[in-house]
């Protein structure tokens, strides 16, 4: 993990987390962690590593045994090493009993703010009165990756997605010793209980159609069926993917960033009218509402060299703004825009901004993909759905 500045305050720290609560990833970090842990007490104990030869050897490894352990945060069953001749004994369940769940929750935080392992040694330290090494915490959080990967590339199929959104961020990362720009691919789909699941993502170049391109083949390969509107902004790698991976879906063009696209072209001043005209052609009840708002616009503004360029913009992208209206009236606030992927957007940057600088590829998967399950378990536990039930008429 990236190595930071950054301050904790241990006591805000611990009450913050004592009094949260834990869903079953969190679970699978604490029985990732204690495992880890109880492996790294066996090697200290042995005095020799798996598979080391060593002439200080005191014992030998002679497996695992089960035992379900009792959390605050609920039961987990632990792998408890055991030796040959049976000396060996864990100190775990003592040392951590009454700080389980703020050293599980603690480990998580870290793990997804991307906060050094010298930092995490220390809250370790803290929390529990035992110092850990540096190695010791990496390489227990990279036992996390094979979850965030079964996550990234999971069958889809089986299931319909029928509302597709995509997006891209940016982020830096060191590569060849060098900081370069990489770009992270999120996909979000509504399913046919109209709720919302993180169907891809991907940490590759900067954004560009051959990138696009790969992105949404490999989620054909996952089973993804084709769906009836992929929604998005405009970029011009994007749309030529899609119109070649998804043949005969509907591409909604996000209002909003269109919206912004035409009154970037508006005249500072005096312009409140005719921008008060397109905000409503694009955010219409029904087609027919939004070309007579587009109409009045032209009507008004036509001739005017000052907004020129803004009637040139609206009228060669209002068509694909206005994709939306072709489905049922309780939809629209969701679908006209990229909104809800944005949001998801701003919760992995909420987390990356303290990183600043991904040590590597790997780590930014690791960080973004933790962000990304935690949101998409959410969406699947909760009751209420994305998409609002349509009138029945």
């Amino acid at each position: 993990m990236t190595q930071l500045n950054f301050n904790i305050n241990m006591e805000e720290l611990t009450e913050a987390v004592l009094n949260s609560d834990l869903d079953t990833t969190m679970k699978s970090l604490a029985v990732i962690i204690f495992n880890a842990y109880m492996e790294a007490e066996r090697d200290e104990h042995i005095q020799a590593a798996r598979y080391e030869r060593s002439n200080v050897r005191s014992d030998y490894r002679n497996g695992y045994y089960e035992r379900e352990y009792t959390m605050s945060i609920g039961n987990i069953n632990l792998k408890v090493p055991r030796t040959r001749s049976g000396d060996f004994s864990t100190k775990l369940f003592q040392k951590y009993k009454r700080m389980d769940q703020s050293f599980v929750l603690s480990m998580a935080e870290c793990v997804i703010n991307g906060v050094s392992t010298r930092k995490v040694s220390n809250i370790v330290e803290e929390l529990c009165g035992q110092s850990v090494s540096k190695s010791f915490v990496s390489n227990a959080l990279k036992r996390i990756d094979p979850e965030i990967q079964e996550f990234q590339e999971r069958s889809l199929v089986g299931n319909n997605y029928r509302y597709v959104y995509v997006d891209a961020m940016y982020i830096k990362a060191r590569e060849d010793h060098k900081i370069v720009s990489k770009a992270v691919y999120i996909a979000l789909g509504v399913n046919d209980e109209d709720k919302r699941e993180i169907i891809g993502f991907k940490v590759s170049e900067e954004e560009s159609y051959e990138a696009w391109r790969n992105f949404f083949q490999s989620m054909r390969r996952r089973g993804l069926k084709q769906p009836k509107m992929i929604i998005s902004d405009a970029h011009t790698g994007l749309k030529k993917a899609i119109k070649e991976i998804f043949v005969g879906t509907s591409w909604q063009r996000c209002a909003f960033h269109f919206l912004r696209n035409i009154t970037d072209k508006m005249p500072k001043k005096d312009s409140q009218r005719a921008r008060k005209l397109v905000r409503r052609a694009l955010y219409a009840s029904s087609e027919q509402e939004a070309r007579d708002h587009k109409a009045t616009f032209e009507k008004e503004f036509q001739g005017n060299s000052r907004y020129e360029k803004a009637l040139e913009t609206l009228d060669e992208g209002f068509d694909d703004a206005i994709q939306y209206l072709g489905e049922p009236d309780s939809y629209h606030v969701s679908l006209r825009t990229t909104n809800c992927v944005e949001r998801l957007n701003q919760e992995v940057r909420r987390r990356e901004k303290v990183i600043r600088i991904f040590p590597n590829v790997d780590s930014a998967v690791r960080l973004i993909g933790a962000v990304l399950l935690d949101e998409h378990e959410k969406w699947s536990k909760t009751k209420a759905t994305f998409l609002k039930e349509p009138d029945i008429i």
